[in-house]
């Protein structure tokens, strides 16, 4: 979540008039995040989370992205609901911009995962796994392994500039990438970006998914690969062993590893590192001016990619025996 695009107060108002969810009372922007910009909505019905869907979102993407959160819930998965417009929509124009109103889900992110935080949202990946199975609409992930060679084209003059040798390291991790990526594993719905900041828990219970403007149809053990790297390392950069058993243990629990996604694993959790690495890279490099949002340090991509690389079974991740 962040702030790219401000609304003004009678803008907002007058926008909100074509919904039923109350009166303006207040508005905030949120900072955290780096995609869209992010608004706390009180009005005289309760509170929401108005979203202005920007950069790398494109409207046509968008009855996926709502449609997607409200299948979820039907199935059991606790996730924010779209609110829809007078005219039925679950989306219009704000600003310039694709806009959305989803409601507001009680619940804190956890600023220091703990070992219950990383078995909570093991199960509750997993059993979104398994929920999106029958969802009718599907999004190829334009993040993946087909388009990081773009994302590289963008950031490569400058990548040495935030650490020498960065833009070798990202050419020759792609050109691997490139030729072993795995074509035959299960795919499915995936959210591909549920770290902490999009995981509520009430005390250590976790009360819901947030975010989706990522999710998409993909590899399910790339998305397992994009939690570990999201939530089992430490502020150091080193691998918390008994955080990723957890992890691991949680989700095989409701929807077991095959032998094929842990042989793959490292592989997906180098591409996930990559992806991560480069869309901050873009993100640190281009930041617009004035914009209250924090970028995020692709650096940490780094030393997690080197992780993996050196990684000799899924063992070194807390793995034991042929499955999760």
């Amino acid at each position: 979540m962040a702030v790219y695009t401000d609304v003004a107060a009678d803008e907002l108002a007058d926008f909100l008039k074509t919904y039923d969810i109350g009166d303006l009372l207040s508005y905030k922007g949120i900072a955290e995040g780096v995609e869209n910009s992010n608004f706390l909505l009180h009005t005289t019905r309760g509170s929401f989370i108005l979203t202005l869907y920007e950069k790398r979102v494109a409207v046509d993407d968008l009855p996926y992205f709502l449609g997607l959160m409200a299948h979820l819930a039907e199935r059991g998965v606790s996730c924010p609901q779209p609110a829809r417009n007078r005219d039925g929509a679950v989306y219009s124009s704000l600003a310039g911009r694709p806009a959305a109103i989803i409601n507001f889900l009680e619940g804190m992110w956890p600023r220091k995962p703990s070992v219950t935080h990383c078995a909570g949202v093991g199960e509750a990946l997993a059993r979104m796994h398994l929920a999106g199975r029958d969802f009718p609409l599907v999004r190829r992930n334009p993040l993946s392994v087909s388009g990081w060679r773009s994302l590289f084209a963008q950031a490569a003059a400058r990548a040495d500039t935030v650490q020498a040798g960065l833009a070798a390291l990202l050419s020759a991790e792609l050109d691997a990438l490139e030729r072993a990526w795995p074509t035959q594993l299960p795919e499915g719905v995936i959210h591909a970006d549920l770290f902490p900041d999009n995981v509520f828990f009430l005390g250590d219970k976790l009360s819901g998914l947030i975010d989706f403007p990522f999710s998409c149809n993909d590899i399910l053990a790339y998305d397992v690969a994009i939690c570990l790297n999201a939530w089992c390392f430490e502020a150091d950069h080193s691998l918390n062993v008994t955080k990723a058993r957890a992890f691991f243990n949680a989700y095989g629990r409701a929807r077991p590893l095959s032998e094929a996604e842990l042989e793959a694993l490292p592989l997906l959790a180098r591409g996930a590192a990559i992806r991560f690495l480069l869309t901050r890279l873009v993100d640190w490099l281009n930041v617009p001016p004035g914009a209250l949002v924090k970028p995020k340090d692709p650096l940490e991509y780094v030393r997690k990619l080197r992780f993996h690389q050196n990684v000799a079974s899924v063992r070194d991740y807390g793995i034991g025996g042929a499955a999760a």
